[in-house]
Order: C-alpha cells, then sequence, then structure tokens
C-alpha cells in the first residue's frame, strides 16, 4: 500500500491533533491533562500515527519529548491542515450569517492606530457582531505570526523590506513623516517655515535606533543639519499626539495619522521632510486562502487607501463603501 493510501485510508486527525498538543506541552503526561484523556491513549494515538507514517516521530528522554526530523515534517503541515479546517468552518460561519465572525490581523503601532483602526471602525458598524484581534509587530514579527497561522493579514512598511518567498505584499499607499503641533502653539500661524528653525524645540518622536528614527536623523542630515535629540522617544502614537497637542512639542508622525482619525487640536506644520516616503501594504501567506472576513477588511482598507489620493474624508468614502455592502 502506497503512503497516500495509508495516509488517507488509516490517519486519524485526532492523531495528529494529540501529536500537536505533545510537542506543545513537551511531555506524554502533560499533553494528556492538557487533552483531559489518559497517558495511555496520548502514547496509543502516537504510536498509530507512527505505524502509519512508518517513522519515528518523537524522541523521549527523561526530560520529555522532542520531535524528530520526521515529527517536525508532519507538525508543519499538520499547523496547515488544521488552520484550513477552521478557516472552513469559520467560513461557513460567515456565509450564513455574515454578520459574525472573527478576524486576526497584525500591525505596527503607527497603523493600528491609523488605517486599522479605521476600517475596524467602519465594519463594526456594519458588522455589530464580528470579533477582530489586532496583535502589534514590525515587520519581521508579522512574517513569524503568518507563518505560523496566528494572524491571516498584516498591515507593515513595504519599502526597504526584504519580499519573502513565500509571502504577498500589496501596497496601500505611499505614506510619508509629518510634523505637527497644536493649533495653539505659535508655530501653527506661520505659512513658510524652515527645518533649521526648528532644531532646537522640543521634538517627539519614536524611540533611538529604530527605522521610524533613522528616518528622521536622516531628514536633518538631508537638510544640511545636525540632528537633534528628542525630549521624548516613544513608539506610542497617542502619547506623541498628546504631547503635541498641550502646546509644547513638535511631534513627527505618518502623515495618514491625521487624516483617519482626525485630529482638530493639532495642526500640520509646513515643513518637507525628505527622504522619509515608504509604502505601506497588506501582508499575507502566499497559497493559504483568505477568509470571506479577511477579503472584505482588505476591500475596506483599499476603498479608504483612495481617500488619500483623492482627498475624500474618509468618514465620507466609508458612507459608500456601507451603502455598496448593503
Amino acid at each position: 500500500m502506497q503512503v497516500s493510501d495509508r495516509v488517507g485510508r488509516r490517519m486519524k486527525l485526532h492523531d495528529l491533533h494529540v501529536l500537536m498538543a505533545v510537542v506543545q506541552a513537551g511531555s506524554m503526561s502533560k499533553a494528556a491533562a492538557l487533552l483531559n484523556t489518559t497517558q495511555s491513549a496520548v502514547s496509543r494515538s502516537i504510536a498509530e500515527l507512527e505505524h502509519t507514517i512508518g517513522a519515528r516521530l518523537l524522541d523521549r528522554d527523561r526530560q520529555g519529548v522532542e520531535p524528530t526530523q520526521y515529527g517536525r515534517a508532519l507538525l508543519k503541515r499538520g499547523v496547515v491542515v488544521f488552520d484550513e479546517l477552521k478557516q472552513g468552518v469559520q467560513d461557513i460561519e460567515f456565509l450564513s450569517d455574515p454578520g459574525v465572525g472573527e478576524l486576526r490581523v497584525g500591525s505596527n503601532p503607527a497603523m493600528s492606530e491609523g488605517i486599522v483602526l479605521t476600517v475596524i471602525e467602519k465594519l463594526s458598524r456594519q458588522y455589530p457582531r464580528v470579533v477582530f484581534h489586532v496583535a502589534p509587530g514590525g515587520t519581521p514579527a508579522l512574517f513569524d505570526e503568518l507563518r505560523a497561522r496566528r494572524i491571516e493579514l498584516g498591515f507593515a512598511q513595504l519599502s526597504g523590506v526584504h519580499a519573502e518567498e513565500d509571502m504577498d505584499q500589496d501596497v496601500l499607499f505611499e505614506e510619508r513623516l509629518v510634523v505637527v503641533a497644536s493649533m495653539e502653539n505659535p508655530w501653527a500661524r506661520h505659512r513658510k517655515i524652515k527645518l533649521a528653525e526648528l532644531v532646537n524645540e522640543p521634538w517627539t518622536w519614536p524611540s533611538a535606533g529604530t527605522a521610524f528614527d533613522a528616518r528622521i536623523v536622516e531628514a536633518f542630515r538631508e537638510s544640511g543639519l545636525q540632528p537633534p535629540r528628542a525630549t521624548v522617544y516613544t513608539d506610542a502614537i497617542n502619547m506623541r499626539t498628546k504631547l503635541a497637542a498641550n502646546g509644547r512639542f513638535l511631534a513627527v508622525v505618518p502623515a495618514y495619522i491625521m487624516r483617519f482619525p482626525e485630529h482638530p487640536s493639532l495642526k500640520v506644520l509646513p515643513i518637507e521632510l525628505p527622504t522619509t516616503h515608504r509604502q505601506i501594504g497588506i501582508i499575507t501567506l502566499k497559497n493559504r486562502m483568505l477568509s470571506p472576513l479577511a477579503q472584505l477588511f482588505i476591500d475596506c482598507a483599499q476603498d479608504i487607501a483612495k481617500t488619500l489620493a483623492k482627498g475624500q474624508a474618509p468618514t465620507d468614502r466609508a458612507k459608500n463603501i456601507s451603502t455598496r455592502n448593503s
């Protein structure tokens, strides 16, 4: 009997699930407790699976168990199997009732508080029972989360990021960095400002050594200036915008943060920060069929991104999306 025949007729999803639980727990006994069964039942499932595959899947010692190279190969595919089955059930649930479902999205902090937040606000009005999970992380972390199937799509900066062979990257819009200040800040009344005039002002931008910080430093140097040190380094967008809104600070933020959601207490200063333009897009895992809810999320994000190019208010565009989908 060929391997494919053995697998199709004799391999049980339950046994594969037990294998995944054992590796995750690190021992047969812990896996048994996790699965609310007996250790002998766990051992029997592993033995049946090894017999079906025809190879040892686990190495056992006093410290516990570790997957063999054969076990790791099977586990890698097993994660995909259970993910696809789970997605299939969720697809059926969403198709039978589009008002329910769950979606896991990954994003860096800036986009979480910008376009991701805006998409969620729009969709949650139309589908109030849908649950969204937003996992924070930079681009490398999002790649790992996608491969582990802990998220279905990620929002990230694409410029300067090496394209991974197993990932699809779709550009949404081009981001530029801007300097914002309180409407009460004296600089908000200026029609023309040179970057050199602001060197000694209190600044806030993301942590030193980050890619965001490097872009700002490069912008000052491109303008022939010695980059100043920020007074407050923080990756939290809310903290930077609040510091600026309180009156003293100048904050550097992505331009789209000022569009969705809007910040009426802040003004974008008339300063061009050279060399700070970057592409923002959506990352998905190749050959992984997207759920209807994920595709809906992407469609909404693309519609919102178009407002940046057209100069239309995102709230107005959202009404068009809602009307089209109703």
